[in-house]
């Protein structure tokens, strides 16, 4: 585990560095071509230098964000503010987590990816790959 990474997850209290350390775990077993690293302050995958996957503290909860999950077709991820394709769900147990769950959503982030590497280049216009 990359340094900064650890640090993330050791700053959290028990039950959240719980939720971080599988969620760290399973992201890298199912992703094992994805680069990560801590982007924007938290722990996030990339697949060519795309944002695939990351994770966060909020207030109240770590959420699990997918940026082109709007596309899943999951019930359980909720869309972000509709001005991009993310989606997330929201962990306050580690318990909460359905690792079968966890693995078809990030196979489909494999498959289904919105190009946010060049949305700059692009002037915010979101294109979909493959």
């Amino acid at each position: 585990m990359d340094s900064k990474i650890k640090a993330y997850h050791d700053k959290q209290t028990e039950s959240d560095k719980k939720i971080c350390d599988l969620l760290y775990k399973e992201i890298n077993k199912t992703l094992t071509e994805a680069e990560n690293k801590m982007w924007h302050a938290h722990p996030v995958w990339f697949l060519d230098g795309n944002p695939i996957v990351g994770y966060s503290k909020l207030k109240d909860c770590i959420r699990l964000m997918f940026w082109s999950g709007m596309d899943f077709e999951e019930d359980q991820l909720k869309p972000g503010t509709g001005k991009f394709k993310d989606a997330s769900i929201r962990y306050t147990d580690v318990n909460q987590i359905n690792t079968k769950d966890l693995k078809r959503w990030l196979e489909k982030s494999r498959e289904i990816q919105w190009d946010y590497k060049n949305i700059v280049k692009r002037k915010g216009k979101l294109e979909r790959l493959k």
